[in-house]
């Protein structure tokens, strides 16, 4: 990280810090789209996105995301474990098939 420091007066009145973002070029695009909508740098508009507060639907949708999440990751390991279970009774019944043929 690289720290610029505005001096002024031989005394320091502005720090700013310097951050790199890596991005694909449609999302860089997409930035660049949105700052120039709204009349402002991308920096800046990352940094007001960033520092929003999120309203009473924000909260919610933010919260029912995160239980999605949680209940999407338990839904994959139980299908996981499911399909396992039955793969070996498949293999079981197909093995019982084969010797009584």
């Amino acid at each position: 990280m690289i720290i610029n420091i505005v001096i002024k007066d031989k005394k320091m009145t502005t720090q700013t810090a310097r951050t790199t973002i890596l991005t694909t070029p449609d999302f860089k695009i997409w930035l660049s789209n949105e700052a120039k909508t709204e009349g402002i740098s991308v920096s800046e508009l990352v940094r007001l996105r960033c520092k929003a507060k999120l309203n009473d639907d924000e909260i919610l949708l933010k919260a029912l995301i995160k239980e999605v999440r949680k209940s999407t990751k338990e839904a994959k390991a139980s299908l996981t474990k499911g399909l396992k279970s039955a793969n070996e009774i498949l293999s079981e019944l197909r093995s019982y098939n084969n010797e009584s043929c």
